[in-house]
């Protein structure tokens, strides 16, 4: 590649994280790998980036997704961060992943450009620091599916094949994913800010997010007050609209939750198909941590961790800064309870607030979990005659409870037409169904077949559309599913 095609590809990058201390990361270059084939390329997402993709050809992607041909402007780190992993804290950093730097977009927008599976670093703890081809195809597959549905979300713009196997129970085929994200700093971060023992270094982390994400804070009286307050609100709407979905992350330990308010790092996630609180998809979550229902509780607790690193800049009186931050973190339930009841009042075509609702949508919870019914297809048939069909209708107390629910519609001024449109637009029709996942990867994987993806990709970019292929629920035989973490 020529140094004038190379400046026409549209690269800006910026590299304002590495004027903060120099404990906080390590310059790396990824390690270049021997045969890359790009197998997905994010064209939207290139294009909003300000990328051109007529710049290169198809090899010459695969050289710069590979971390084998570096843009001129790049000037790769792994970062430095620690984190309570199943409420165990160590110290961590990327492992697997570099950061190329900051891509400044035409609209003046600031991403984070990353390699996740692009080699060993100083953080790697033994690790090969490679990925496998199937984690990395999921990831691409559930953010992007996120983005559509409109969910604060990292992205991802590329995965590429490394022609090299990595060994794990088995061995498998190596990628490498391209990540794209407001930030990657995490509640570990500072975390791992609070080990340096120096309020100066904490403060510059602090003043730097700050600046990057919540520049608003600056102008309250307590900036750092106000920063946890924003990044608890941010985290109480994220979490409402994954329980929304039915979605789960699966892993969510404090280096796994990021402080602009984005869902970050696809591991053992998995959408649920019959309704109960208690799902758990993990393979390595044998207690149930990360269940479905336990999300909200693990996202105040973490962010409970978080106001612990911030109590040195809260205040200069130790206890009044606890109590400062005890408050803030009290509030995350009312908050999250609040954000979720807004969603699925959406959900159940609810333009009024009344007293009753949340009663309303805890009875039908607890009829689809009575009769395991489907979370996706249960509120999305709600929305029209679809749902008389379902096998749940046979219960003599859902029927109950639609009448009851179909008067509250029925009784709104805005009528029902009006509630069943707003459904239809809050509850999707497609969902990253666990078994096709796991259809779609395997022929990716295996028979380097990319058909099934590609066509499964397309149609999660419109959730909100009927899909007959995609649509339909697993059959009874396919409902036990496990999930791995994507290392």
């Amino acid at each position: 590649m020529n140094s004038h095609k190379a400046d026409t590809v549209g690269w800006k990058f910026e590299h304002s994280y590495t004027t903060l201390p120099q404990d906080f990361f390590i310059e790396q270059q990824p390690i270049k790998v021997s045969h890359p084939k790009l197998v997905l390329l994010n064209e939207p997402l290139l294009e909003s980036l300000g990328l051109n993709k007529e710049a290169l050809n198809h090899a010459a992607w695969g050289d710069i997704f590979s971390g084998n041909h570096m843009p001129l402007e790049a000037h790769p780190i792994a970062e430095a961060y620690a984190g309570h992993q199943f409420g165990h804290f160590a110290e961590l950093g990327d492992g697997r992943a570099v950061l190329l730097g900051e891509q400044m977009t035409p609209d003046g927008k600031r991403f984070d450009i990353q390699f996740k599976g692009s080699g060993p670093t100083p953080y790697s703890r033994r690790g090969d620091g490679r990925a496998a081809l199937g984690p990395m195809l999921r990831e691409y597959i559930i953010s992007e599916y996120m983005h559509a549905l409109k969910i604060p979300t990292t992205r991802s713009l590329a995965v590429v094949t490394t022609g090299e196997d990595v060994v794990r129970n088995e061995i498998l085929p190596g990628g490498i994913l391209t990540r794209v994200a407001q930030s990657h700093i995490r509640v570990g971060t500072f975390q791992y800010a609070s080990t340096l023992n120096d309020v100066q270094k904490l403060k510059a982390l602090a003043d730097y997010t700050i600046n990057r994400h919540y520049v608003a804070c600056k102008e309250s009286d307590n900036p750092y007050l106000a920063f946890l307050n924003a990044v608890i609100a941010k985290q109480a709407s994220l979490i409402a609209q994954w329980m929304h979905i039915g979605f789960i992350h699966g892993v969510m330990n404090t280096d796994n939750m990021s402080i602009s308010g984005e869902t970050i790092d696809y591991g053992p996630c998995a959408f649920m198909d019959h309704y109960h609180p208690e799902t758990v998809f993990s393979s390595i979550d044998r207690q149930g941590r990360y269940a479905y229902v336990n999300q909200p509780p693990i996202a105040q607790w973490n962010l409970a961790r978080f106001a612990e690193t911030l109590l040195p800049l809260i205040d200069q009186d130790a206890d009044k800064s606890i109590e400062l931050a005890s408050q803030a973190i009290n509030n995350f339930s009312d908050q999250f309870q609040m954000a979720w009841l807004q969603g699925m009042r959406q959900k159940i075509g609810l333009f009024i607030e009344e007293s009753a609702d949340i009663d309303l949508i805890n009875d039908l919870l607890a009829l689809m979990q009575k009769n395991k019914a489907d979370y996706t297809l249960t509120f999305r048939h709600l929305s029209s005659d679809a749902i008389l069909k379902d096998a749940i209708f046979k219960d003599v107390s859902f029927k109950a409870w639609y009448k009851n629910w179909l008067h509250r519609v029925q009784t709104q001024k805005e009528g029902e037409e009006a509630s069943r449109h707003m459904m239809l637009k809050h509850n999707p029709a497609v969902i990253p169904r666990n078994y096709l996942v796991e259809k779609a990867l395997s022929m990716a994987v295996i028979d380097q077949d990319y058909t099934l993806l590609n066509d499964f990709i397309e149609a999660l970019l419109s959730p909100y559309e009927d899909s007959k292929i995609f649509s339909e629920p697993p059959l009874e035989e396919d409902k036990t599913y496990q999930t791995f973490c994507g290392t």
